[in-house]
């Protein structure tokens, strides 16, 4: 019997087999454990309805963490409150307290709960349902949302004490129709927004404008509410919680809550080919590492980055398992997949059903997945406080819990599993938003001007309007009488506007193997490389390729196939700037930040084979390009560093360097890599000279470029460093790229182009 998987009595037992194994323990680069804290505990307050007191008492809480107490008596003050701690620390105590003490106190009071997503806000409602009839409390709370029939939200309209949504159904069903709302704005107490780290980006950036709008509603009918947010760990809670909601708040980040024992181990998978720097496939070693858990009889969660990975690594663990296990025991999870499989899955990882599961950061948000015993990352998920969150779906209070972090070749995972210190020693990165990017603001001031009318000398945010409301003026969006402007439009905006992305509407995928079924749905950015016609797409495991992609009606129809491969597209970008905002020179090298187009068209696909992961053909892919007006920022070399290579040699420089950064450049910005795009040019159309460019993949851009602009140096030294250090001879996936993509000389070069800008 192999002695990893008999069957472990717990997590313990399972490492002490795993340190004792040679070939495992060989690619551990580093094992750190953070021991098992106790709970630190307050006194229930006084002021607690008996009623509350004992519901909690009932439910074994006779003593709250300090944080929740702190967090209590904030809001008792009046205050605004961001209460910050890890994941499953009992985070949402902290505003349910307040709420249904007020609820007890006064039944005319109202609340509104944001959730990022709706599978959190039906786990919302089920705890505070739960908790009133413990109570037999007649506190009436519902979720709105899609889903939510027709004939029910009447009802939860005029008698909802908590209603419960999410950013998007707030902006597009809730504050255009405020009329019909009006018990919930009149009486309004509270607005709770949980996940507060998950409102970054666009998505962030729309949202803050999005509370702007239902500040203004609230003040229309005479309310003041109290904001109640909860977050993961962030480097700058205090300050993303001001810009968000706009008010001064108080942080409360004394975490009391118990924790069992915490082992990270980082995993790097065994060099294949030194010469190369080629290492085993971190897919390969992620799937080995789950199946040695899972067979041993550990419930264990896998993350991997891509929707893409998380089909493949499922294909490949439910085949490795299904013999000890049955397939249906490991199951897929990501967006896409359409709500009601998700609960499905949601409820068997609850109930011990489902063993296993793989998914992308869709698992990541506090989702009641029950708490696993094992987390395996396949790659690093971009930011410190991601990789925090979904380590923390693994672990209960009291007993031990593991994450592997699996690394794969790219340059920051590399960089990372080869300096610990500097994951750990780091807090995690700032969340960061951009509520008054232009295009952004535009859209929410057209929503809030048909729901109310402006006044001159309005203000909304920090932004003076006049400007902005005289262009909508004649745009004809907005019609001025005397000193306010009317919505002179039939149809209301909001309907048009998404808050997830800068680009409207998702494409629906049809299975047409029998009949015709939705089974998920890509987002407008993703499709030309993920749908394409011939592409192959993966759902729960089984493959569809797709046989036709309908543009205009976005709608791809796929059928259910039986091939040893999966598809990677290929995109080619064309970049002008169109005007410069910040510049400056450093030595041999001009750096510069403002406005560019970005052209990007879809080319070729590749056959990649499963599990060799060999190319095996490929095909070209006919689409439309895509324009994006966006800001980026930009460095260019001087005609004399220029003139010391060959064009190739510069070309291949370029490549290699721009390899580095762009994976580098996720570590200042709390972003997904895929947020923030590069482009090297040999002889760029705006300067003449060799030059790298990195823009914000979004329109009007979200302030990731000029960060990076700011943080030029230091991200220059780290990508030296990480050069400097990597093991290979003459470039790796590791470093500056494949051999095959820079050359025998490829990372030579790109460390003389390091070496020339300090010239």
């Amino acid at each position: 019997m192999n002695p990893y998987t008999q069957k472990a009595e717990s997590v313990d037992e399972w490492l002490e087999l795993l340190r004792s194994k040679r070939e495992l323990m060989d690619n551990v680069t580093f094992w750190h454990t953070e021991p098992a804290k106790p709970a630190r505990t307050a006194e229930l307050p006084v002021t607690v309805h008996p009623k509350l007191a004992g519901a909690l008492g009932s439910k074994g809480i006779t003593q709250l963490y300090t944080h929740q107490a702190a967090s209590f008596r904030e809001v008792s003050a009046g205050r605004h409150v961001v209460t910050v701690t890890p994941t499953a620390s009992g985070k949402t105590l902290c505003y349910n307290l307040p709420v249904v003490q007020r609820l007890l106190e006064d039944d005319s009071a109202r609340a509104l709960y944001l959730f990022p997503t709706k599978a959190l806000a039906q786990d919302q409602v089920a705890e505070l349902q739960e908790l009133a009839n413990l109570m037999e409390a007649d506190i009436k709370t519902h979720t709105y949302d899609g889903d939510t029939p027709p004939t029910v939200r009447q009802a939860i309209r005029n008698a909802g004490h908590i209603v419960v949504t999410n950013p998007d159904m707030l902006h597009s069903a809730i504050l255009p129709h405020h009329t019909k709302w009006v018990k919930l704005f009149e009486n309004i107490k509270y607005i709770v927004i949980d996940e507060l780290h998950a409102y970054r980006g666009v998505f962030g950036s729309h949202v803050a404008n999005v509370i702007r709008r239902l500040k203004r509603i609230c003040r229309f009918y005479g309310s003041d509410p109290q904001f109640l947010c909860a977050s993961a760990t962030i480097r700058n809670p205090r300050e993303h919680a001001e810009r968000l909601i706009g008010e001064t708040v108080s942080l409360v980040d004394d975490n009391g809550a118990p924790t069992g024992e915490k082992h990270m181990v980082f995993y790097n998978p065994p060099v294949v080919n030194k010469q190369l720097g080629i290492r085993r496939s971190s897919v390969l070693e992620s799937q080995k590492l789950a199946a040695l858990l899972l067979k041993s009889g550990i419930q264990t969660i896998v993350f991997a980055r891509s929707r893409v990975r998380v089909e493949i690594l499922l294909t490949y663990l439910q085949e490795t398992v299904k013999h000890e296990l049955g397939s249906k025991t490991i199951r897929g999870y990501r967006g896409g997949y359409l709500p009601k499989l998700r609960r499905e899955i949601e409820r068997g990882l609850r109930s011990g059903e489902i063993r296993g599961v793989v998914s992308t950061n869709a698992l990541e948000l506090g989702i009641d997945i029950g708490q696993l015993q094992a987390c395996v990352l396949n790659g690093y998920p971009g930011t410190i406080a991601s990789t925090w969150q979904q380590s923390g779906r693994a672990g209960r209070r009291q007993t031990s819990s593991v994450t592997f972090l699996v690394a794969s070749s790219n340059p920051l995972d590399q960089y990372l599993i080869q300096n610990p210190d500097y994951f750990l020693g780091r807090p995690p990165e700032e969340a960061r938003i951009h509520p008054d990017n232009l295009l952004i603001l535009l859209d929410h001031l057209k929503c809030a001007a048909y729901e109310l009318p402006f006044e001159e000398g309005d203000t909304f945010g920090g932004e003076k309007l006049t400007d902005l409301l005289e262009f909508l003026a004649e745009e004809k969006v907005l019609h001025k009488v005397g000193t306010r402007w009317y919505w002179m439009e039939q149809a209301f905006p909001a309907h048009n506007i998404s808050l997830r992305s800068a680009a409207q509407e998702n494409f629906v995928i049809i299975d047409q193997t029998e009949g015709h079924r939705v089974i998920g749905e890509v987002d407008r950015f993703s499709a030309p490389t993920l749908i394409h016609e011939e592409a192959i797409y993966l759902h729960e495991g089984v493959q569809y390729q797709v046989e036709k992609l309908d543009y205009p009606e976005k709608k791809a129809y796929v059928r259910e196939v039986n091939v040893d491969y999966f598809t990677d597209a290929s995109m080619a970008v064309e970049l002008k700037v169109l005007h410069v905002d910040l510049e400056a020179t450093t030595g041999a090298l001009h750096r510069q930040f403002g406005e560019v187009t970005v052209m990007a068209k879809p080319t070729i696909f590749k056959k990649i084979r499963l599990r060799t992961h060999e190319n095996i053909g490929s095909g070209p892919i006919h689409l439309p390009e895509e324009i994006l007006h966006t800001s980026g920022y930009w460095f260019s070399f001087s005609e004399e560093e220029s003139a010391k290579r060959s064009a190739n040699d510069m070309q291949m420089a370029l490549l290699g360097l721009a390899n580095v950064l762009i994976h580098l450049a996720p570590l200042h910005l709390m972003c997904d890599p895929l947020d923030i795009r590069v482009v090297p040019q040999v002889k760029a159309t705006h300067t003449k000279q060799p030059t790298i460019y990195f823009y914000d993949r979004y329109p009007g851009g979200i302030g990731l470029s000029q960060r990076l602009y700011e943080k030029h140096g230091e991200l220059l030294e780290e990508a030296e460093r990480l050069i400097r250090g990597c093991g290979c001879l003459s470039g790796c996936p590791a470093c500056v790229g494949p051999i095959e993509e820079v050359g025998l000389l490829g990372k030579e070069l790109a460390m003389s182009l390091l070496q020339g800008m300090k010239a």
